[in-house]
């Protein structure tokens, strides 16, 4: 059932804010008692985060706050394949919305926005390179470390085998580490940002990200006992450079 109303000209006035929070309901149920850091916690910052940058870079916000809230439902993570959960994404947003180029391009979004192991070409539109930041954004720093080891955690993960080298699996293989991710994946991710105001936010993530392997290291060595006092700038450059 399409919610909406009409105006004066015959023309589609979508309800955006019933839309909006018919979504909310809709992803808080998909998403409800998710303990892989892929919560509706994970939904609501990333999409307050889209707001943000698309306010910054006046792009539409209904597309971008829309694409950020269903982004994970179709996540092959949680779907028995990426095919179904686009599907599902599919047939919610066509029992709310009239507008094809709405749902067009949400869909573009949610289809292409994955990291993929770095495989996927950049994204198309403005309102897509928002949301992939704001989903990126939050795999980074205090929260996204989190929410790696919360993955981990779920997936039956090592925390950390030193010495070992994950780079022959696949992806979404769960024989890899947690530590490992941080060099496949998180470290990476300051690199690919679109906007340049996610780009500045990315810096201060990344930094944090480098002094928590620094100390990570320190610790699971049994070195932190003696250690001296050193520059931001080392410690980002030993635990950037070090081999897992």
């Amino acid at each position: 059932m399409f919610l909406g109303t009409r105006d004066w000209k015959g023309t589609v006035q979508m309800d955006r804010q019933h839309i909006i929070e018919q979504a909310e309901h809709f992803v808080q149920n998909v998403h409800s008692g998710d303990g892989s850091g892929h919560d509706w916690w994970h939904i609501h910052r990333v999409r307050n985060m889209a707001l943000a940058i698309a306010r910054k870079e006046q792009a539409d916000l209904f597309v971008c706050e829309l694409a950020a809230l269903l982004h994970d439902v179709a996540d092959e993570k949680l779907n028995p394949s990426k095919e179904a959960g686009l599907l599902r994404v599919r047939n919610w947003l066509e029992a709310h919305i009239e507008d094809p180029s709405v749902i067009s391009e949400v869909m573009e979004i949610i289809s292409t926005m994955s990291y993929n192991g770095g495989k996927n070409p950049p994204m198309a539109t403005l309102n897509g390179q928002i949301v992939q930041d704001a989903d990126r954004l939050d795999a980074m720093g205090a929260i996204g470390i989190a929410r790696t080891f919360a993955y981990g955690g779920s997936r039956g993960r090592s925390m950390h085998e030193p010495g070992q080298d994950f780079s022959d699996l696949d992806y979404r293989s769960h024989e890899k580490t947690t530590i490992y991710h941080f060099y496949e994946k998180l470290l990476k991710l300051k690199d690919l940002m679109n906007t340049r105001h996610a780009r500045k936010l990315a810096e201060s993530r990344h930094e944090f990200m480098l002094r928590f392997l620094e100390q990570f290291y320190r610790e699971w060595d049994a070195a932190d006992e003696h250690q001296d006092e050193q520059t931001t700038t080392n410690s980002g450059d030993m635990s950037e450079n070090r081999i897992f």
